[in-house]
Order: structure tokens, then sequence, then C-alpha cells
């Protein structure tokens, strides 16, 4: 049995953007977004021990509404996530009444607090700034109907030894405005909070898609390749196996030759395309081959004639950039041409294959003289490999066509560009023609 080969193994995948965004939160608040029904408990007992000694006040004086509210604000706190809404009215009207029964009471607002900003971070701003508005108001009017008259009392003076009565009107209107401030500040913190959490969730769906997009791309890349390794190979097999057909009784020597040649294109194909599953098992970005070169090039075309294709290569202008991926799409290009040539062409007796360079220009142009009828070619195969080689083309802010030529035959005519760092990188060097 044989050992496939150790190495690295597949790369492991990337932390995605939650992974990260929970990196940058400190232990605390990692802690607290993992428990966070703990957390409300918690709260709840914090707002109960610092209300508990003025409710506990309002009762030893006979107002016992008070402390029964603080009970009941404490218990509705531990459900402000599950019904946000609904507890901020409700802690809203147990605070309103426990204004109205005791005016005295000192620990107001707190609880609207805590569920405002609940409230803040789940819901639109406009919706929580008109409720915050509306809240605000209600609790000025409260302060002003109710808490500014009993101030005025004579147990209020006894109380809370209170001098000068008009000092104490300054005192509520101080208060009205730390209030509605209070209000203002507890609903822009909410906000801020649900904003960036909103941004945080943007940006992670964005992730998401460019992680989709380029899934996409990759298929798109592996699915050229198989094309045109397929196409090509399949296509230069069953004209190797026709043409050993008919040269086998009458010349076998060049029935062998043209059955070996037949053998190693097989033989390359499936290397080829094991290369190609091999980055889709592996997950590893290796080139998908064949490696793109002058002399693999050069190997391609002589396929092309020991195939039968009567080919007349010319080659014009500097060589080719060394940068390996347009070396591919070149590759490609030429492959896919002469491929269709093969696949499709009746009654061939030229092919040109002209691949010319002016500056950061190249153009590659196959054209072929065969006799089959532009509605009956439009309608051969499936169209991916003009698109693949258009897709191939776009990547070099080039172009493709592909059509019948003005003397017959079928042209295919692509113009690439050359990128700047391959160009700058190039030495220059004569024309060659062959």
């Amino acid at each position: 049995m044989s050992s496939e080969p150790q190495g690295d193994g597949p790369e492991a995948p990337g932390p995605t953007f939650a992974e990260l965004t929970e990196k940058r939160r400190g232990p605390a608040r990692r802690f607290m977004r993992a428990h966070r029904s703990l957390m409300d408990v918690l709260l709840a007992l914090a707002y109960f021990l610092v209300t508990a000694p003025a409710g506990l006040e309002s009762a030893a004086n006979g107002r016992w509404a008070p402390w029964l509210g603080v009970i009941g604000i404490t218990v509705l706190l531990t459900l402000r996530r599950r019904w946000p809404m609904p507890v901020l009215g409700l802690v809203f009207l147990l605070e309103i009444g426990m204004q109205l029964v005791d005016p005295y009471f000192s620990v107001t607002s707190l609880a609207v607090w805590l569920v405002l900003y609940t409230t803040a971070t789940l819901y639109s701003s406009k919706r929580m700034f008109l409720m915050t508005g509306l809240i605000s108001a209600m609790q000025v009017l409260v302060q002003f109907a109710v808490v500014l008259p009993a101030l005025h009392a004579p147990e209020a003076v006894t109380r809370f030894l209170l001098d000068g009565v008009p000092e104490v009107g300054v005192f509520i209107w101080m208060m009205a405005a730390l209030t509605v401030l209070s209000n203002l500040a507890v609903f822009g913190i909410g906000a801020a909070v649900r904003n960036n959490r909103l941004h945080d969730a943007e940006l992670a769906n964005w992730g998401a898609r460019v992680q989709r997009l380029a899934q996409v791309a990759e298929r798109n890349r592996i699915a050229r390749e198989m094309h045109d390794v397929v196409a090509h190979s399949l296509s230069v097999m069953i004209a190797l196996s026709d043409g050993a057909r008919v040269v086998l009784q009458r010349d076998p020597a060049r029935a062998a030759e043209v059955l070996g040649e037949l053998s190693s294109t097989g033989r390359g194909a499936l290397a080829d395309m094991r290369r190609v599953i091999g980055v889709l098992r592996d997950g590893s970005n290796a080139p998908l081959a064949p490696q793109p070169a002058s002399s693999s090039l050069a190997d391609m075309l002589e396929g092309f004639r020991v195939a039968g294709l009567p080919l007349q290569v010319t080659h014009t202008g500097p060589a080719l950039p060394g940068d390996a991926a347009f070396q591919l799409t070149t590759y490609r290009i030429v492959q896919e041409s002469l491929t269709n040539v093969l696949r499709y062409g009746r009654g061939v007796t030229r092919v040109l294959v002209e691949v010319s360079r002016d500056g950061d220009t190249v153009r590659i142009k196959v054209a072929d003289n065969g006799q089959l009828v532009e509605a009956h070619r439009d309608a051969i195969g499936s169209g991916q490999g003009l698109k693949g080689m258009g897709e191939r083309a776009a990547i070099y802010d080039g172009s493709v066509y592909a059509g019948p030529g003005p003397r017959g035959g079928w042209v295919v005519h692509a113009i690439l560009t050359v990128p700047e760092q391959a160009t700058q990188n190039q030495k220059p060097q004569g024309e060659t023609a062959r």
C-alpha cells in the first residue's frame, strides 16, 4: 500500500470577523456577553440595593406603594432584554406612580435609565428619541405638578430643613434639567452602542459576501482550467486516434508514432487533472498548471501539428513578459482557439497563429480557412471556452473577438495589456519569427 507524501497539510482557515471582534473585547465584556442572564439578575439586585433604603423609608412613613414598586421594578429589570419596550413602559409607570404616592421618594429615574439604555440599543434612534422626549416631558410635569408643591408643605420644611422656599423652585428647575439631560445622555449612549453593533454586523455581512465572491471566483478559475484541460486533451486524443486508424494499415510505423503521442497526451491530461483536483482537495493556492513558458507553448503547438493542424506560427516584437499569470493567459487563449479549430473546423488547410507585442500591448490572432457555415458554427459547443477567454483577457484590460473571418473561416483576436511590473522587469529582445 502506498503512502501519500506528507506535507504541511491544508492551511487552517483564518478567524472569522465575529472571532476577531470578540478578541477586541476585554475579559469583563466577554464575561458579560457570555452570561447575559446572570448579568441581568446582578443588575436587578444592584438596583434593589440602591433603592431599598428609600423604599423602606417610605414604608416607615406609612406609604407602602414605593416599597412594593421597588420590588416590582426589580423583577421587571430581569426581563428587560426579553420584552424591552413593555418593560420600559411598566417601569416608567411604576416610577411615576411611586412619585405620585410619595413626592419625597429620593431615588427616581434610575430604573428608567437602565431600561431606556437597553431599548436604545435595540430600536431605531428616531423612535427612541421620541420616546425619550415623551418620558422626559412626563417626568418634568410630575416634578413641577407634584414634587414642587410637596416641597412647599410644612412637612417638607420640617423633614428636610428647607429654609428658603424660593430656593426650592430653583432646585426643581435644576432637577428637571438634570432629568432631561440624563435621559438624553442615556439615549445617546444606547444609540451609539446600537450603531456600533450595526456597523460590526455590516462588516461581518460584507466579509461573508467577499468570501462568497472569492469562492465563486475560485470555482470559476478551476472550472476554466478543467474545461481547457479536458476540451484540449480530448480533442487532440480524438484527432490522434482517428489519424492512427487511418494510417494503421498503410504505415504502421507512423501509426505507432501517433499512438505514442496519443498516450503522451492522455498522461499529460491526467496529470493536469490531478493537479487541479489536488488544489480542490488541500485548499492550497498552488498553480493549476500546466506551467506556462515558451517551451510549453511550443510543445503545445507541436502537439496540435501532430494532431493534424497545418499551423503557421509567427511571433513578432519583444518576447512575452516573464509574468507566469500573463503567460498562462496567452497559453490558454491559443490553446482554446486551436482546440476549437480541431473540434469544429472542416476542410482546414491553413491555421495562422500570430503573437505580436508592441510596447505594453500583446495581440494574439488565430485564424483558419475552414468551410464551416457561420450559423452552424455558432450553434456548436457550450460557449464556455469563449467565455473563459474573455474572462482571462479582462484581467489584463483586454478583450477577445471570436467570429467569422473576412475571407471565410474562423478568427479569434485577443488584445492584452502587459502588467506594468512585468514591463519594468522585461529585458528588451529582438523580433522572432517561426
